[in-house]
C-alpha cells in the first residue's frame, strides 16, 4: 500500500432543515487510507456523481435508504482507476464503476461490489449517466413503471437532467410523442435538439396547467415525475384516461424534507382518469439490468443521440455542486472531474 496517499473526503456535519448550505458539510483529509484485505481494490476516483436523491439521504426523516449519519462520509456514484488490487477479479489500472464510492478521491470497496467498465463502448464518466443509475432509472420508469406504448404523449419534469435526457430519447424511440418540461429557456432548446417535440419552460408560463392543455388537448398518457409539486398538479388537471404517473423523484421538496406535501388534493381526478400513480426505485428492477443495458446500447449506437454534462473540476466543488443541483442551476448530468 503506497504510503503517501491523502484522502480528501466530505463529511456530514449537521442536518439541513431546508435546502442544504455548505456549513453542513467538511471536507476532511484523511491522512491514510487502510490496508487492503484479501479481495479488496482501492480506486483513485476519475469521476464522482451529484444527485438529487442525496437530499432524502441528510436527513433524520426514514426514507428508502439509511440515512448519513453526522461525520459520517456523503454518498454518491463514482468511476476510477484501480491503484492496487488484492483480488483475482481485478488488476492495478482497470477502470471500475462503484455505486458507493463516495464523495471522496480514494476508496477501498470489495471486489465484488465494482464493475468493470468498457472505455470503447463510452467515454468513463457515462457509466455514472446514460450507462449507469439515470440510463437505468430512465428505462425501468418508462417501460416497466409506466408501461409506455407507442403513441403515447409523454410529459418528463426535469427533461434536460440526467433522467430526463434519457427519457425523452427512450420515449421518442419508442414511437412516442415527447413533452418536456424545463427550467429555460436553453433547456428547453437542447430537449428539443436531443428529439422532444415539444417543451415548456415552467418558469416562464402564467399558468403551466392550461399550457399543457393546449400541447396535450387528448390529455397527458404518462408523466414521467423529476420533481413533484406544482409540476405534478398541473400534470394532475391534464391526464388522459388510464394515464399512468412514475413518481422517480420530488426535487421540488429539497427544502422540505420530512414536512408535510402541502398543496391540492387530486384523487378525483386520478379516480376519473382511472390513472396510476406509482413510485419506484431503480433497485427494484436490478435482476433486469442486463435488458435494459443492451435496449441502452442500441439507443446510444443510433447517430442522433446526444446527452450534455455539466461538469465541475475538484473534490472542492462537491458541496457547492449539490447545492446548485437542488436549486436547478444545472444544465444536465452534474458530475465533479477529480
Amino acid at each position: 500500500m503506497p504510503s503517501n496517499f491523502k484522502n480528501r473526503r466530505w463529511v456530514l456535519v449537521s442536518y439541513p432543515e431546508t435546502l442544504p448550505e455548505e456549513k453542513n458539510f467538511r471536507l476532511d483529509i484523511e491522512p491514510q487510507v487502510q490496508d487492503l484485505k484479501e479481495n479488496e481494490i482501492l480506486v483513485q476516483a476519475s469521476y464522482l456523481s451529484v444527485d438529487p436523491y442525496m437530499r432524502g439521504r441528510i436527513s433524520p426523516a426514514k426514507g428508502y435508504t439509511p440515512g448519513v449519519e453526522l461525520e459520517g462520509l456523503m454518498p454518491a456514484g463514482g468511476v476510477g482507476e484501480i491503484i492496487e488490487s488484492r483480488s483475482s477479479q481485478f488488476a492495478a489500472g482497470d477502470q471500475v464503476v462503484l455505486e458507493n464510492f463516495g464523495w471522496q478521491e480514494y476508496t477501498v470497496a470489495e471486489a465484488d461490489v465494482a464493475n468493470k467498465v468498457d472505455t470503447n463502448i463510452a467515454p468513463i464518466q457515462s457509466y455514472l449517466s446514460y450507462l449507469g443509475m439515470p440510463g437505468l432509472t430512465a428505462y425501468f420508469g418508462l417501460f416497466e413503471v409506466a408501461n409506455v406504448k407507442p403513441q403515447d404523449c409523454v410529459v418528463v419534469s426535469a427533461a434536460s437532467g440526467a433522467v430526463g435526457q434519457m427519457v425523452g430519447q427512450l420515449a421518442k424511440a419508442h414511437g412516442c410523442r415527447v413533452i418536456a418540461i424545463a427550467s429555460s429557456n436553453q433547456k428547453i432548446n437542447w430537449c428539443k435538439e436531443i428529439g422532444y417535440d415539444e417543451g415548456i419552460n415552467y418558469k416562464e408560463v402564467e399558468n403551466l396547467s392550461d399550457e399543457l392543455r393546449a400541447i396535450c388537448p387528448d390529455g397527458v398518457d404518462v408523466y414521467f415525475d423529476n420533481t413533484g409539486g406544482v409540476i405534478n398538479d398541473a400534470i394532475m388537471e391534464n391526464l388522459s384516461l388510464n394515464a399512468r404517473i412514475a413518481i422517480c423523484g420530488v426535487v421540488s421538496l429539497a427544502d422540505k424534507i420530512g414536512k408535510p406535501d402541502i398543496g391540492p388534493r387530486y384523487f378525483r381526478q386520478i379516480l376519473v382518469a382511472r390513472a396510476r400513480v406509482q413510485g419506484f426505485l431503480v433497485f427494484d428492477f436490478i435482476d433486469c439490468y442486463p435488458e435494459a443495458r443492451s435496449h441502452i446500447r442500441n439507443l446510444i449506437s443510433d447517430s442522433n443521440f446526444k446527452f450534455k454534462e455539466d461538469i465541475a473540476d475538484g473534490i472542492e466543488s462537491m458541496a457547492s455542486s449539490f447545492i446548485q443541483l437542488l436549486k436547478s442551476q444545472n444544465f444536465g448530468k452534474k458530475l465533479i472531474k477529480i
